[in-house]
């Protein structure tokens, strides 16, 4: 290996602990004051993990809402645990993709998320730009994203990657983002 590699592996492999390690970070408060704030990330790879396992084991932990941005949303185990939240008293909104949920007949597990009370989804207007989300937040403290669909060939088959973050800030970004295209999507029928 060169001088050059080896400093570029070692440089990566610090870049990724600090990712995956939880640990203070500063972070300017709307008060203009610093202060201290835990974070952590977690980053998980399929097919060598079972991405499942992870969406269900967060979704299952949700006390009071789900905001889940799904281009894909079709995993039995992950629609189940969605419905389960929901009858525990979790709100739970889905904003999916209009034509590739228009593209798929769904199954009975779908159907009963969706009429289940305290759950909310829409759909991507038609004609919009591709709606390419795989993410969720739960409880304003925690976000899933990644490129892993909800789906079991993306979360069990395909290479993919599952990223868990635990920060406010994360999940404040990704909440004002959903809310405003939740806002202008329309009810799915």
């Amino acid at each position: 290996m060169t001088y050059r590699r080896i400093v570029y592996v070692i440089a990566a492999a610090a870049s990724l602990l600090a990712l995956t390690t939880a640990g203070p970070a500063m972070r300017l408060h709307h008060d203009g004051a610093e202060r201290i704030v835990a974070e952590a990330a977690a980053l998980h790879y399929a097919p060598a993990e079972n991405l499942e396992h992870i969406d269900v084991a967060l979704i299952d932990q949700a006390k009071t809402r789900i905001d889940m941005a799904a281009y894909v949303l079709t995993d039995f185990a992950v629609i189940q645990a969605l419905t389960r939240a929901a009858d525990r008293g979790v709100a739970i909104r889905v904003y999916l993709d209009g034509g590739q949920f228009g593209s798929r007949d769904p199954k009975q597990p779908f159907h009963d998320l969706k009429l289940t009370p305290g759950v909310v989804i829409k759909k991507k207007q038609a004609g919009e730009p591709l709606m390419h989300l795989k993410a969720f937040q739960i409880d304003g403290r925690v976000l899933r994203t990644g490129s892993a669909n909800f789906s079991p060939s993306g979360l069990k088959r395909q290479d993919n990657d599952l990223v868990v973050i635990e920060s406010v800030n994360a999940v404040g970004a990704f909440r004002r983002n959903f809310d405003r295209v939740f806002q202008t999507s329309e009810a799915l029928q």
